[in-house]
This record gives C-alpha cells, structure tokens and sequence, in this order.
C-alpha cells in the first residue's frame, strides 16, 4: 500500500509516498532516484522492501527530473539542492514517524547524493545502499561532458542544455573542484555497494576504488549489469539487497502492527 507524502524545503514542497503495509519494521528505508529521473524509478525497489516489512519512502527530487511532481525548476538543480531535499525528507521522516532507524538507497546520482547525507548525519543512518552510484559526476564536469550536455569547462555557461531537460550551469560548476571520493568518505556503518561490470555510465573503476573508503561494506559486482539493472541484472540485485536488508536489520518477520 502507498500514501502520498510531501516535505518541505526552503519554501518548496518535496512530494513522493510512503509505502507500507499493514504490519511493518520500526525501520525505515528512504530511496532516492537518479538523473533525469522521478520516484518512478524507485518504486519496484520500495514494493520490495515494503513487502518485506519495512516502510519505505520514495519521492521526487526538486527540479531533479523529467515529470518532476516535486517543486523546483530543473535549472537550479545540483547534487548539493538534492542532498538539502534528502535532507529535508531525513528530518521529516524522524519527525513524522519517528522510527526506531533509518536507512538510505540511492540509485545513480541518489547513489551519490544519499552516501554525501549518510556521511553528513553518520550513525543517524542505519545502513547505506548504493546501486551504482554517480561517482563519475565531478570528473565529468571538469571533461565537459554530463550525459547528453558538452560544454566548455573553463566556460561554464549559464545553460547546459535545454534536452532532455533544462540544466543550468550550477549543475557542472558546484562539483568542478570536488573529489568525489572525499564527498563520501567517512561513513562508517553498514553499506551494501552493487555496480554493473558492463556499465557505460559510470565505469566500474569507481566502484573498486569507492568501496575501500567504507569500514564496513559489501561489495557485489553484476556480471554484464549495465547501468539501471535490468531482466536477470536486476532480479540479482534485488536478491541481494533482501537478503542484506534481513540481516542488518535483524527484524524480519518481527513486524509490529501499525495503529
């Protein structure tokens, strides 16, 4: 079952769902999607969890993607306005629900985002899940190259492109001097990291050097996973991320009716 949910930050409203059933866990799992995308593509992820027991929440970023419901134009998105709403919807779930945990999954650049919020709040978060995580976005900016936007890194203009969405320059300029690694370092609680071997997206080299910088990390490599698991690819992830969301939280099938 899924309830419309919203959020607020800075005077905009985060909107996505919660998904639950009748009985669940006192933890919960926030998942955040990737670029150009909307909760959509969460959602098989949280009917996942939510079936297992665990409330989870999905919503759309701000100006994160296309068919956006949140508010926020798409030309005042960064990673760092999308870690602010991860944020925003953090403090909003404790207050709300006020869970016993909570737990983060990112995908692609909510990979990144989510693991920059869980370094942020530390033992706040429960456990990290990272689906291929968008490690390639401050190397990109400095190549000039974001996925379908090429442009002038010692120029950044105001505009990246208006296809398929209208990216403002922001987007490139808040991470051109960023290390990627060092946004992430220093989480030091349980984190499950999957990664396709065959992903043209974000090379699997970021993945074998990222997972060093956790204490505490699983580390699977999808054989022929490209990015966005698909077919078999993502019935194996799913696998995984069941069976390690049983055992780092140790609650399953201790599932306390919901009044």
């Amino acid at each position: 079952m899924k309830t419309k949910i919203e959020f607020q930050r800075d005077g905009l409203t985060i909107r996505g769902h919660l998904w639950q059933n009748k009985f669940h866990s006192r933890h919960v799992i926030i998942l955040s999607h990737g670029f150009l995308a909307n909760e959509n593509m969460c959602h098989p992820y949280a009917k996942l969890l939510s079936d297992m027991g665990y409330p989870a929440v999905t919503f759309d970023f701000c100006g994160g993607g296309l068919f956006s419901k949140s508010d926020g134009r798409t030309e005042d998105m960064t990673i760092m306005s999308e870690k602010e709403d991860l944020l925003a919807v953090i403090n909003g779930v404790k207050e709300r629900y006020m869970p016993e945990s909570i737990s983060l999954l990112g995908c692609s650049q909510g990979g990144l985002v989510s693991a920059m919020a869980a370094k942020e709040l530390g033992s706040l978060i429960k456990c990290l899940v990272l689906f291929y995580p968008a490690l390639c976005i401050p190397d990109d900016a400095r190549k000039g190259k974001m996925m379908f936007y090429h442009f002038d890194s010692s120029n950044i203009p105001d505009i990246l492109g208006s296809f398929p969405m209208k990216l403002g320059g922001d987007y490139a300029r808040t991470v051109l001097h960023e290390d990627a690694f060092a946004l992430i370092k220093g989480y030091d609680r349980p984190v499950l990291y999957l990664h396709g071997t065959n992903d043209k997206v974000v090379d699997i080299s970021y993945a074998r050097k990222a997972k060093e910088l956790f204490s505490n990390c699983e580390y699977h490599e999808i054989e022929g996973g490209g990015h966005m698991f698909k077919g078999k690819h993502d019935q194996q992830a799913c696998a995984i991320l069941s069976e390690y969301i049983k055992k780092t939280l140790k609650t399953g099938g201790k599932h306390a009716e919901n009044h």
